[in-house]
């Protein structure tokens, strides 16, 4: 019984001896919180463009190698609780990066970004016909130069006739050598319904002359969003065409030989002199007019 009352009492004494310990050691952490936050302060700034010293909306400001952030409000403004001497971050689409040193006792920081002239210049370089993003944009049609060299055509716009959906290209008629009429999404005008024919950036009447196997790629835009770029000429539509050129370093030496005849189903018989007369005079009396009698004074055989 001695015993355990013996035990008893040194754990209780070991108990009264850790309470001390343990808030000395809550002072502390306390006091290093403390001394942390107290390191920390509070800064405000203003964000504008370099070029017209207009605030910029929505930038985003970081402390530089963490997660710790924010934005500009509407009017370029932001606020910030940092520790001096990190830095800090602006980006923005459309502008520089720009780094902002922050400095003890200095809590207000006037950042002015400068334009991407470069990402200005690439939006206007990548127009349609220069990268692949004009496929991307709005109702195309593209056919590669080598499909419509398979196809054996004198004419780039005969090889089109099966390849391009919404486009109608018919001949304007049986005569031999005449040219194709071609309609993008049906005729929306009653003067000329013919297309804009862009070859290698320049604006050309029509591409007949063009040699099928010197095409690259044909690109047939649709729809307004498309040809929007080219104002009222493009109201029909738009055709961009895009050459062959030559490779640096890489010779090659092709031939490519087509051979085809016309000739006419059928022949219409045509009239003679006397019976040109004929006709004449009788459309003068169809017509109400004073007969002139051509026909007499044609004698047969002559």
């Amino acid at each position: 019984m001695k015993r355990r009352i013996t035990l008893f009492s040194l754990q209780n004494r070991n108990h009264q001896l850790l309470q001390p310990l343990f808030f000395i050691s809550l002072l502390l952490l306390f006091s290093l919180q403390a001394k942390a936050q107290s390191g920390r302060m509070t800064i405000q700034g203003v964000i504008t463009s370099a070029s017209d010293n207009l605030p910029l909306i929505g930038v985003n400001v970081v402390e530089k190698g963490t997660t710790n952030g924010t934005i500009t409000d509407f009017d370029g403004n932001f606020e910030l609780t940092v520790s001096p001497g990190v830095t800090l971050t602006a980006s923005y689409i459309g502008y520089l990066e720009e780094e902002v040193k922050v400095i003890q006792g200095n809590t207000f920081y006037h950042v002015m970004m400068k334009e991407n002239s470069l990402a200005l210049d690439e939006v206007v370089v990548v127009g349609y016909g220069v990268q692949k993003k004009k496929l991307v944009t709005g109702a195309t049609v593209q056919v590669k130069g080598d499909d419509i060299q398979k196809l054996n055509t004198v004419s780039p716009l005969s090889a089109l006739q099966s390849q391009t959906p919404g486009v109608n290209i018919v001949k304007k008629s049986g005569q031999p050598g005449e040219g194709f009429k071609v309609n993008i999404r049906g005729i929306g005008t009653i003067g000329n319904s013919q297309p804009l024919y862009i070859v290698d950036g320049v604006a050309r009447g029509d591409i007949d002359y063009l040699n099928p196997a010197d095409i690259e790629s044909l690109d047939v835009l649709k729809d307004a969003a498309s040809a929007a770029i080219y104002g009222s000429r493009a109201a029909n539509g738009v055709v961009l065409v895009t050459t062959k050129q030559g490779k640096t370093g890489k010779a090659s030496i092709e031939y490519d030989g087509y051979f085809g005849v016309q000739n006419p189903y059928r022949m219409t018989p045509v009239l003679n002199a006397q019976e040109y007369a004929i006709i004449m005079d009788e459309a003068k009396v169809n017509s109400g007019l004073p007969l002139n009698d051509y026909a007499s004074l044609l004698a047969p055989g002559d």
